[in-house]
């Protein structure tokens, strides 16, 4: 077979893919491995080594995943029912593959062979680390069970991954299904002129009169903070909260409460198959929480410490609604636009106001410029690259030694057949493969506000410090110096500190040293006014309270709900989330909200039983930065000591031992709550 995916030596030909290749491109890559597997187990048996073993494992392993790469990463950035369908058909035999080699008895007996040995201890860290996981990535996926319970866990295994794909795609085509079309623009009093040009060029792509608005980020969210028809809002936010589900204006059609259910099942299913009581004690089997409870008090203390704040936050919010916009009853569709409005009469500073200053292409550049004092990398931007959209640009990151580090697609803007969020995806991963090493490269993908007619893109502030966090992530996947692949970049990394990077970055975007660098007038040219710095920074913390209470309510409904799910104490997933609303939230949403069936993260990504990772990694990437406010934000010192202790080490040896060989002592929660206006 001949096909552009079976050329691994260069990057992916998007342009080339065909929906057609794919299924049979994998059938062959696994029939592959797995002969190659079964031939090094058997001819090397008597002579176990990292050479012999893993070295050879890691090569089959790469050439896989840089196969899979571009194909799931076009199933969300461009996805069509041939993508999708080609996709879908591979993601069980990639699970059963997965499986097999966790299970597989020669191979773990070969890796425990490699522990026990003498050679072990004069092994790299790396190497060492990557044995350390495996062994624990045995354990975790039934390595000690019996035939038949083996053959469960795949079944199980095989099973999840379906269903998580399904939910994403009910999330995706629930979200690209829902359209408001207006005709009448007195309907968008409040809104914004970038709001309103972005709705016609909609309209101007659906070839309809009017403005059209879809429930992707940017369109809602103008919507829900600007618009002064209340209805109007109520309409949208009732469409948003309700996709997926069996209420709303598409109730049944991509309904994912079923789907919830029975993921929750075969995950406690797959808990007990361990020995664990809950998924949630699987979950953090390999993280740096030690216990359940160590993750329920960490976030009830943030509980603790946030909620009386914000019910003083709630309380001036409805203060203000009733006074300023006759609204006696505030209601959730209400929260963004009051909220807007007390912040202009607070602080005179609106997203709207700052939208101007933050082009899209100045904030790239000044991005590139603060990573460049700060780890003293270049970036520079490569044309003519096989790209799979218009809006997509090539860079390449070169260290201050001249050394190609890695490599990164920038795909910015929200637009048809793309899920909503933001992420970074890995496309290669840095390893030494052929006795040289593998370039690593990042897929950075965001929804932010596209460009409107002959305009660049203006961006929130909001978005600006998005994009800063997905860059955050990249950077620890390409800057990583580690060269065995399981635990380069942000392989092996424990979930619950790989925030910490992303987060770690948003912090210059509130610094004046740093906006200096990323905002000017995109007509003008002028500089960010003094003015308007003062206010974005004595509006940072508005509502930050309420902000973390919103969080904690994710964070606690996630946790209980896989501690709980299967016990006498679960009554239902609907009643956790209302139990944990009264308990935390200061918005009760109405009834027919459905938020948890479109809730990817803990549904179909990486997050089930750890959305309190965003908190825990929050903690260190304040404490990580606070070191930075005391020696200056472009200490170079400092700069090179987080590169050299954080984004290069990647999942090289625990999190904690990183942090620490950084900040000379483990973290602290001071900084987290000084930065949130908490302390």
């Amino acid at each position: 077979m001949s096909t552009p995916l079976l050329d691994i030596s260069t990057l992916p030909p998007f342009s080339k893919i065909k929906a057609e290749q794919i299924e049979p491109t994998i059938d062959q890559i696994l029939a592959d491995n797995r002969k190659k597997l079964k031939t090094l187990l058997k001819q090397n048996e008597n002579k176990i080594s990292w050479q012999t073993i893993i070295q050879p494992l890691e090569e089959m392993d790469n050439v896989l995943s840089k196969y899979w790469s571009p194909v799931r990463h076009l199933n969300s950035v461009m996805s069509s029912d041939e993508i999708r369908k080609a996709h879908d058909a591979c993601i069980p035999k990639l699970s059963a593959y997965s499986t097999e080699q966790a299970q597989n008895e020669d191979l773990y007996q070969a890796y425990k062979s490699i522990y026990k040995s003498e050679d072990f201890n004069s092994l790299e860290d790396d190497r060492k680390r990557t044995i350390e996981n495996a062994l624990l990535k045995f354990k975790l996926s039934g390595i000690a069970l019996d035939k038949n319970n083996k053959e469960k866990f795949k079944q199980i295994k095989q099973h999840l991954s379906e269903l998580k794909t399904k939910f994403e795609h009910n999330v995706l085509d629930a979200t690209q299904e829902w359209k408001l079309h207006i005709t009448k623009e007195s309907v968008l009093a409040g809104l914004p002129d970038y709001a309103k040009a972005m709705g016609k060029q909609e309209a101007k792509n659906e070839k309809v009169p009017g403005w059209i608005f879809t429930l992707d980020a940017p369109s809602f969210m103008s919507i829900m903070t600007y618009a002064d028809d209340r209805e109007l809002r109520e309409e949208m936010y009732q469409a948003f909260t309700t996709r997926a589900s069996n209420e709303g204006p598409d109730a049944g059609k991509f309904d994912n409460t079923d789907k919830i259910e029975e993921i929750l099942e075969q995950r406690l299913a797959m808990a007990k198959l361990l020995g664990f009581d809950n998924y949630a004690e699987l979950s953090i089997a390999d993280k740096m929480a030690e216990t359940t409870d160590d993750v329920l008090k960490f976030l009830n203390d943030l509980v603790s410490k946030s909620y009386p704040l914000a019910i003083k936050e709630i309380e001036q919010l409805k203060d203000f609604a009733k006074e300023e916009c006759d609204i006696d009853d505030l209601q959730a569709w209400d929260v963004a636009y009051c909220s807007e409005k007390l912040k202009q009469q607070e602080y005179g500073i609106s997203q709207e106001e700052l939208k101007p200053y933050f082009p899209a292409p100045k904030v790239i550049q000044g991005l590139f410029n603060i990573v460049k004092q700060l780890y003293g990398i270049s970036i520079e931007q490569k044309q003519d690259m096989d790209v799979w959209h218009k809006d997509v640009t090539f860079y390449e990151i070169t260290d201050d030694q001249g050394e190609l580090r890695g490599a990164f697609y920038l795909d910015l803007y929200a637009r048809a057949n793309k899920r909503g969020g933001a992420w970074m995806d890995e496309c290669v991963s840095r390893m030494v493969c052929d006795n040289k090493i593998q370039t690593p490269v990042a897929y950075l993908t965001c929804n932010l506000t596209p460009p409107v007619d002959n305009d660049p893109a203006l961006l929130t502030h909001d978005e600006v410090t998005t994009l800063f966090h997905e860059f955050g992530h990249g950077l620890h996947h390409m800057l990583t110096k580690v060269n065995a692949l399981f635990v380069s970049g942000i392989n092996g990394v424990e979930w619950d500190a790989v925030e910490l990077p992303s987060q770690f970055m948003e912090n210059w975007c509130w610094e004046k040293e740093g906006l200096e660098m990323i905002a000017s007038h995109y007509q003008s040219g002028e500089s960010l006014p003094e003015d308007l710095f003062n206010k974005l920074i004595k509006a940072k913390n508005f509502q930050s309270a309420m902000f973390m209470v919103r969080q904690l309510e994710f964070a606690l409904f996630d946790f209980r709900l896989h501690m709980e799910y299967g016990t006498d104490q679960f009554k239902g997933v609907q009643a956790l989330l209302d139990e944990i609303r009264q308990q935390v939230a200061v918005v009760i949403p109405p009834k027919f909200n459905k938020f948890q069936n479109s809730f990817t993260h803990i549904f179909a990504g990486g997050y089930s039983a750890g959305y309190y990772s965003y908190k825990w990694a929050e903690v260190l990437s304040a404490d990580a930065f606070s070191m930075f406010e005391e020696k200056g934000i472009f200490d170079e010192d400092t700069g090179k000591a987080f590169l050299h202790n954080i984004l290069e080490k990647g999942g090289s040896a625990k999190a904690m031992e990183l942090f620490k060989s950084f900040r000379g002592r483990e973290p602290q929660i001071d900084a987290l709550l000084r930065h949130s206006g908490l302390s």
